[in-house]
């Protein structure tokens, strides 16, 4: 009882009642999320529309190989995320703290990468602006599609500090023995933000590093 009282808002009656409401909440917060990265989708599919071999060919100036990376990483801190909620959960601090060391790894990783590949585009000259410089046809269009790739990418790389974070905060709660299986909402609702951040990213990769790569 006396966790319970720790850990309860003076608005709330028990414990449960706290859950459902951050967790509606955290629902609400990401359906404003989806509307957001929907307007930047939206802007995506219709240009791509008007000027899709602008968009195909801007689109192999993408490091496939390291999208590709990045992909696994992301998907791999998606299981580590969500083994930590188990552990939370189940009251299993030597799980909970482990993964979610791991998960921040996986995810300060996936922004090393993707500094690289900006720093790639800064070199070829291929961030929109005065100093951009495209090799093939279309050049105009082409930096239209940069804008696009860069504004969505940067969105999504932004959100990804913002849940490393949350991440640090979730482990140090971890470590002062914080969480409890009667008390992981924290850990539980931080894991529906990674996770969405994931799918984000599973939709961005095949748009932006795939287009026409067939054959």
């Amino acid at each position: 009882m006396a966790q319970a009282h720790s850990v309860l808002a003076h608005h709330f009656d028990d414990v449960p009642q706290q859950r459902d409401a951050a967790t509606m909440g955290m629902w609400l917060f990401l359906v404003t999320e989806i509307m957001f990265f929907g307007g930047l989708f939206t802007a995506y599919l219709v240009y791509r529309t008007y000027y899709p071999q602008a968009f195909a060919g801007a689109s192999h100036h993408l490091d496939l190989t390291l999208g590709g990376i990045n992909t696994l990483v992301l998907i791999a801190s998606s299981l580590t995320m969500a083994l930590a909620v188990y552990g939370s959960q189940t009251g299993k601090r030597s799980m909970l703290l482990p993964f979610l060391v791991l998960t921040f790894l996986l995810g300060a990783a996936f922004l090393g990468i993707k500094a690289v590949e900006y720093h790639h585009k800064w070199i070829d000259h291929l961030v929109p602006g005065a100093s951009f410089v495209y090799p093939g046809g279309s050049a105009q269009h082409a930096q239209l599609f940069f804008s696009i790739y860069f504004a969505m990418t940067g969105m999504h790389a932004f959100h990804m500090v913002i849940g490393l974070g949350i991440l640090v905060f979730l482990m140090v709660q971890a470590r002062q023995g914080r969480y409890t299986p009667g008390y992981h909402a924290p850990v539980e609702l931080s894991g529906l933000y990674w996770h969405f951040v994931d799918i984000v990213w599973i939709f961005l990769f095949p748009l932006l590093y795939l287009i026409d790569r067939h054959g």
